[in-house]
């Protein structure tokens, strides 16, 4: 199982392919597995790198360190651990959140950015919020999986149980201060008036079935240089809840990279112009 030394702690990894580089990162009390049904569509092609942030998956369990800010930096130092120079970062959940802080502190390392389901720029803010984690700290203190997995077929639009209940046991091994003070973060964050500073192409998936698509739609709306793909029938998980679909887009975007009615109005006054001389 592969450790880095990252900022005083040490963080799992794994790698697979060669070339240009893909650098997966989870959400919120999850972990690389995630992305079990994604790297193979693309280690032909990319290097594939996949990590844990702090408290979560196969890594460390510090003291301190879990907020979104240095999650940023773990990701920053793991490249540096592993001689990447710039990558393409692609972050589900508070791993979008990540992203985002990642296109306005470290734009010079980043070729692109996915934002997959990213928590809201502004915070979580909905209504029932710190009732919804009281029961998740309930849950997780009485190891509840048969209750949290009802609770995440319920809220996936192509459920997956021996899949969610994977994901509910790699949430249950999280240590604390990755539940408690991840969770404190992503509800006090605030970037939204920001991201407009992110010029960094970007790709902004949503679930049309996902609670967050409101926020996602609002975000992306603020981003400097974004596309916009919302899956139909599926909720927070697109990646393991429609993992073939999930590939097909993402490939479009590393082959094509930002298309919207303003690139492509460009390329024809462009096209013009040359067609002028």
């Amino acid at each position: 199982m592969p450790r880095a030394p990252i900022t005083g702690t040490e963080l799992f990894y794994d790698q697979q392919g060669e070339g240009e580089v893909l650098l997966f990162h989870h959400g919120y009390t999850g972990s690389h597995d995630a992305w079990d049904e994604v790297v193979p569509a693309f280690k032909d092609r990319y290097r594939c790198i996949v990590m844990d942030t702090r408290g979560a998956g196969d890594s460390a369990h510090p003291a301190d360190g879990y907020n979104i800010r240095q999650y940023a930096a773990d990701v920053v130092a793991m490249a540096d651990h592993l001689g990447v120079s710039t990558f393409t970062y692609i972050g589900h959940s508070m791993g979008g959140v990540i992203g985002m802080e990642l296109g306005l502190n470290y734009a010079n390392r980043l070729d692109r950015l996915v934002l997959v389901a990213p928590a809201p720029a502004d915070g979580i803010q909905f209504p029932g919020t710190a009732e919804r984690h009281e029961m998740s700290r309930k849950m997780r203190r009485e190891r509840d999986v048969a209750g949290r997995l009802r609770e995440a077929v319920a809220l996936a639009g192509r459920p997956d149980v021996d899949l969610l209940r994977r994901n509910i046991l790699r949430g249950f091994s999280a240590s604390e201060g990755h539940f408690e003070e991840s969770w404190e973060d992503l509800v006090n964050y605030r970037a939204g008036d920001r991201l407009g500073e992110i010029k960094t192409p970007t790709l902004m998936m949503a679930g049309a079935a996902d609670s967050l698509l409101p926020a996602n739609l609002a975000d992306f709306q603020r981003l400097g240089n974004a596309t916009l793909h919302v899956f139909s029938r599926v909720g927070h998980g697109m990646e393991y809840e429609a993992p073939a679909e999930f590939n097909a887009v993402l490939a479009d975007f590393l082959d094509h990279g930002v298309v919207t009615a303003r690139t492509l109005m460009r390329k024809l006054r462009e096209s013009e112009a040359a067609l002028a001389h």
